[in-house]
């Protein structure tokens, strides 16, 4: 009765998931098999659930209509950059927060921590005034220099509570046997840490690759334009045309999803590990 009773509850659980997937995924199906239709048929009463006919060709129309190469290109150097400069700015800063000690340390990374709770556009007017001081609007730096100036509040906080779970006697065996700081940082830490260095990665991939508002702001040129950029554009200037919007939107949210169901699995391990210690 017990052995019946667990499995009829697991089956129960599997089909509430079931059930939440589905709902989940209905939006990234809409959005499909909007981009497979003719522009008549996505407003079509009742919905039509399949395209008949399926109409491959709104995607090669979509992508030729605009740039969407340079669009591309445009946002991978900007997400690279960026993700290069978090994980090193910000793991820096988080070893110093975790395992060295110095005046004030804890009353700084509270006023750190204490940054998150102001919004984005708070913050937004008097950084563009500095920018623009500095002569750098319509340009890439606003966008990607940030990120090599610590990395974010919330990536320093989440990788300083898991350096706070490594033993505190390897850095001491280190510096025994002659190691410096750096070498400490870059020979023990790093490697422990992977997982967590995944998971700021990942986050910040996926906050720049759909961020519309920076690249909006800064950027004015057509030709510097990111891909979220890119679809407004579509937008505005071929309102009409929705199945051609919709394949375009499939291509810029596939390289996000899938970068996600490789990094998932570090992931969940990042944070499962990282623990609130300190």
């Amino acid at each position: 009765m017990n052995g019946n009773s667990r499995s009829l509850e697991k089956t129960v659980l599997y089909l509430f998931l079931a059930a939440i997937s589905i709902f989940c995924l209905l939006p990234f199906y809409w959005l499909l098999r909007s981009s497979l239709m003719g522009l008549v048929q996505i407003f079509e009463m009742p919905p039509m659930w399949f395209p008949a006919p399926v109409k491959f060709t709104n995607y090669s129309e979509a992508l030729t209509i605009l740039p969407f190469g340079r669009y591309f290109l445009n946002t991978v150097f900007i997400v690279v950059f960026t993700i290069t400069g978090t994980i090193l700015s910000s793991s820096v800063s988080a070893y110093s927060f975790a395992r060295l000690k110095w005046p004030h340390r804890d009353l700084v990374f509270g006023i750190l921590l204490s940054s998150m709770m102001l919004p984005y556009a708070v913050t937004l007017i008097p950084t563009y005034l500095g920018w623009s001081f500095l002569g750098a609007i319509d340009t890439y730096y606003p966008l990607i220099i940030p990120a090599w100036f610590g990395g974010g509040a919330f990536n320093i906080f989440l990788l300083r509570q898991f350096y706070l779970t490594i033993p505190g006697e390897l850095d001491e065996a280190a510096l025994i046997d002659g190691a410096g700081f750096f070498t400490i940082y870059s020979k023990i830490i790093m490697p422990l840490t992977r997982p967590a260095l995944i998971v700021v990665g990942l986050f910040t991939f996926l906050n720049c690759w759909n961020d519309f508002l920076g690249p909006l702001v800064y950027l004015n040129s057509e030709i510097k334009y990111t891909l979220a950029i890119g679809l407004e554009s579509f937008k505005g200037l071929y309102n009409a045309q929705w199945h051609l919007l919709m394949a375009a939107s499939t291509v810029v949210v596939f390289p996000a999803i899938i970068i996600f169901f490789i990094g998932q699995k570090y992931f969940i391990e990042g944070i499962a590990m990282t623990g609130l210690k300190g």
